[in-house]
């Protein structure tokens, strides 16, 4: 193949914006650059484009011991200060002037995992990696995926859906039914946001309401689910129609939960690669990770993530990651790896699924 310009797509207008860059910054890390030019195209939290040494100045930045040592809005404005009076490295959308062959998103949550940045794609016939327009938005709203699992035949956790204008009119008779159909522990979560952001686990019902208020802060649509008592894995899928999926990897939160600290902040949630689950449940959640894939759509990679619940052994869908994360804990790269697949040869294959896909 000869030399293929990669456009790498990322910050975004989401909660999810400095993950994503921590993501580019490892797919630069990794990209074999005898084989592909990348062009970096940071996209700033009020959705500019940049490219050039704007672009590739965000790139370098230490993220990762940022969100360590300062809060999120501090790093806003240190973003913001990289991306003021430099309009010279504004992207002005043509494509074709800039040479690029196929973009590779890693824009995690709205405005880049949900289905618009692959519209905008395929507006200018730019191929691009990962799912297309309908199951990107699909696998974004954990509603709609569960939708698609149920009717497929796999289990979901017992879960109610809360429109945010019903609530806002209505608190107390939603609140009210809520507890009469759900026992502590639940969750109260976004429906279409990752990363655990908006997330509450409700130990009592005097936090419902707040986690309520919060959820609808940051989403139109709550979904409200049931705790499974169980192990919480994940499997990768790779692939467009005859998809691989890897081993199951098993996450052990250091908190309550898997949350937005836990996995990008104080890193306490341990890894393990495979899960402790037997061989026959290793199988079956490989084939309902396929299973799960298949029934949204998906197409290039996804991350599915599952509970084994406790006793039972029963297999739930958790959600589906369309763009899963690329960081240096991220679990898809990890399974990849485990699978005889590295860093390099996954991006490899990525734009190559890119570039083979037949268009939605």
């Amino acid at each position: 193949m000869p030399n293929v310009t990669v456009a790498l797509l990322f910050g975004g207008k989401s909660s999810e914006h400095e993950i994503s860059i921590i993501s580019a910054q490892a797919v630069s890390a990794h990209i074999d650059r005898t084989t592909y030019t990348l062009f970096p195209l940071y996209i700033s939290r009020d959705g500019r484009w940049f490219k050039g040494t704007t672009a590739r100045k965000v790139l370098d930045l230490d993220i990762t011991g940022l969100l360590k040592s300062r809060t999120i809005e501090t790093i806003n404005r240190q973003l913001l200060a990289m991306t003021e009076n430099r309009d010279e490295d504004l992207f002005d959308f043509n494509f074709q002037k800039e040479g690029i062959d196929v973009a590779f998103p890693v824009l995690h949550g709205a405005y880049g995992e949900d289905g618009k940045v692959q519209g905008l794609l395929e507006v200018f016939a730019i191929p691009y990696t990962g799912c297309n327009v309908q199951s990107s938005s699909m696998t974004m709203d954990k509603e709609i995926t569960k939708l698609c699992a149920v009717q497929a035949g796999i289990h979901v956790a017992d879960y109610m859906t809360v429109l945010r204008a019903d609530y806002l009119n209505n608190r107390s008779a939603i609140a009210e039914t809520i507890k009469k159909r759900f026992a502590p522990p639940f969750f109260v979560k976004p429906a279409n946001l990752g990363s655990s952001v908006g997330i509450a686990k409700i130990h009592s019902f005097d936090e419902l309401e707040e986690a309520l208020d919060e959820a609808c802060r940051l989403d139109v649509k709550i979904l409200v689910e049931k705790a499974i008592e169980g192990r919480e894995v994940e499997v990768a899928v790779l692939g467009n129609e005859h998809p691989i999926a890897s081993v199951p990897g098993e996450i052990e939160p250091g908190g309550d939960f898997y949350d937005f600290t836990d996995k990008y902040i104080d890193g306490s949630a341990r890894l393990h690669i495979p899960a402790r689950v037997d061989a026959e449940t290793s199988a079956r959640l490989q084939e309902e990770g396929i299973k799960a894939f298949r029934a949204l759509g998906c197409s290039g990679m996804s991350r599915i993530d599952f509970f084994v619940e406790k006793g039972s052994v029963k297999i739930i869908l958790n959600e589906i990651n369309s763009i899963p994360g690329f960081t240096s804990i991220s679990m898809y790269p990890m399974l990849m790896e485990h699978a005889g697949i590295g860093f390099t040869e996954l991006i490899d294959r990525l734009v190559r699924f890119a570039l083979e896909k037949t268009p939605a």
